[in-house]
């Protein structure tokens, strides 16, 4: 076994670095990238092993992921250990990451994006636009958007990968007319845009320019229908659950201008040409680092933050607990213990030095009360997500009118979006290239390379007045605009529009 990489014809592509790669970067990747999936999950597992041993009549049933970022104090544990002479204490998660993550994806692709052909010929533009609706649809069309959006705003980068058929074309003649674009529309449907998680994604960059891929990596494990040996189960660094987990083989795809190959269990299992005679993956990062194949997450900033804010949250938990509840201390009452506190309880004793003091009962805490409030005022301005952006409405912005009022109070948010669509709607542009020179190359859907331009318009950020929309677009008509711009900025569907007015 091992890796035959002859056909790359890349004398930096060569087998020791490919096992150095899989090896030791490929582990360290996962850990830290599966890191900030596991605090936007937050996923709860079964108390088992070391944690199940640490539970106390206060404790749940069960640990979640974040619980990774507490103190031993508060978890009752210490380097997978348990933690000496320290019981667990009421553990209490409020996952602000998940909801300012989904926010932000919701803000970015939560409707569709228009994507329009910079062909000079309007019939030609719009059977190019056909063409690349259909290959978007077959990939899950607005899905596909949001969850490149998701994986890119975990891990601060999505890699989308075109894969064609196995049966895929070589370089046959077009045909014209309709039945050509027929044919082109049905072999759009049948290539499959790939959204790719970053802990898979091993890139071989340029040496002398990081922003050149020479060959892309990608390594996970795939599971079998059949059911391996006993193991130990550990996740995120509690064990003791045994269990019959599912045999796995490692798969490894290298793919490069020129050539691919598959392996599983280093042993090659599959290559072949590559079709595009590009490397056919978009690199699409979150929010532009330079320098940096990886791009700025926005899960990662917000963890210290989150770490502290469970932290209070569990100490004030745990404060309460004993706080709470009224309790009382009797001092030379023989059968107290026996008689309980209630209204109409009545004790008798001969002993002058007897009584019943009261303690206990929860007095507030107004400093913890505002440095928790300081920590989720800190977790908006990090994220740029607030409260009133997930419906929570709680900022008060005077007498403004409400588009300025949520403006305001949105800005960050809204500037976040915009930095967004820059490098989203670049990544969209470029999906849509790749694609349509693979269908020229197959002698599909011939086009130029001006025809591949696309623009990509976006969805305003805030619901407007309909009664105002209308007044803008027919600015914009005044000023010159396209009339198909136009539309597709109001949400219409120019092609079907100008189909039933010839009809």
């Amino acid at each position: 076994m091992g890796f035959e990489l002859e056909a790359f014809d890349d004398p930096d592509l060569n087998e020791p670095y490919l096992n150095w790669l899989l090896d030791s970067e490929a582990p360290d990747a996962e850990q830290r990238l599966g890191r900030l999936w596991a605090y936007f999950r937050n996923e709860a597992h079964p108390a088992l092993g070391l944690v199940a041993d640490a539970l106390n009549a206060n404790s749940r049933p069960y640990v979640q992921a974040q619980e990774a970022g507490l103190p031993p104090r508060i978890t009752g544990l210490a380097g997978g250990e348990r933690a000496p002479d320290v019981s667990r204490k009421e553990v209490v998660i409020e996952n602000d990451i998940a909801w300012r993550v989904q926010t932000m994806v919701e803000y970015l692709f939560g409707r569709p994006v228009a994507l329009t052909s910079r062909a000079a010929d309007p019939q030609r533009a719009r059977a190019i636009e056909a063409v690349v609706a259909a290959l978007l649809e077959g990939s899950g069309g607005l899905a596909l958007c949001q969850e490149m959006a998701l994986l890119g705003s975990v891990y601060g980068f999505v890699d989308v990968v075109l894969r064609t058929p196995a049966d895929w074309p070589g370089g046959a003649g077009a045909d014209g007319g309709e039945a050509g674009l027929e044919r082109a529309l049905s072999a759009a449907r049948r290539l499959t845009l790939e959204a790719i998680e970053a802990p898979r994604v091993l890139p071989l960059l340029d040496g002398e320019d990081y922003r050149r891929t020479r060959a892309w990596v990608q390594r996970y494990r795939r599971a079998l229908p059949s059911v391996g040996p006993d193991l130990p189960w550990v996740s995120f660094g509690w064990a003791g659950r045994r269990d019959r987990p599912p045999q796995q083989v490692e798969v490894v795809e290298i793919l490069s201008d020129t050539w691919w190959q598959r392996y599983e269990d280093r042993r090659l299992v599959a290559e072949g040409p590559n079709p595009l005679g590009a490397l056919p993956v978009v690199h699409v990062q979150n929010l532009a680092l330079p320098g940096d194949y990886e791009g700025l997450s926005d899960v990662e900033p917000l963890i210290p933050l989150q770490d502290e804010l469970n932290t209070r949250l569990s100490d004030r938990a745990s404060r309460v607990t004993h706080q709470s509840f009224k309790m009382y201390l009797g001092k030379g009452i023989e059968d107290f213990l026996d008689r309980p506190v209630g209204p109409g309880q009545m004790w008798t004793t001969s002993n002058l030095q007897a009584g019943i003091e009261e303690f206990g009962h929860d007095a507030g805490s107004p400093s913890e009360d505002a440095h928790i409030d300081q920590i989720r005022q800190a977790l908006d301005k990090v994220s740029g997500v607030t409260p009133l952006a997930a419906g929570l409405v709680r900022d008060h912005v005077g007498t403004l009118t409400s588009a300025t009022a949520l403006r305001v109070v949105l800005s960050g948010l809204l500037a976040r979006t915009q930095r967004k669509r820059l490098t989203y709607g670049a990544g969209l542009r470029q999906v849509v290239r790749l694609s349509l020179t693979l269908l020229d190359r197959a002698g599909l859907f011939p086009t130029s390379p001006d025809e591949r331009e696309f623009e990509v318009h976006w969805p305003g950020l805030l619901e407007e007045d309909a009664g105002q929309q209308l007044a803008n677009a027919r600015t914009k008509l005044e000023l010159g605009v396209p009339r198909r711009r136009v539309l597709h900025e109001l949400g219409y569907d120019a092609a079907s529009l100008e189909d039933e007015a010839h009809a």
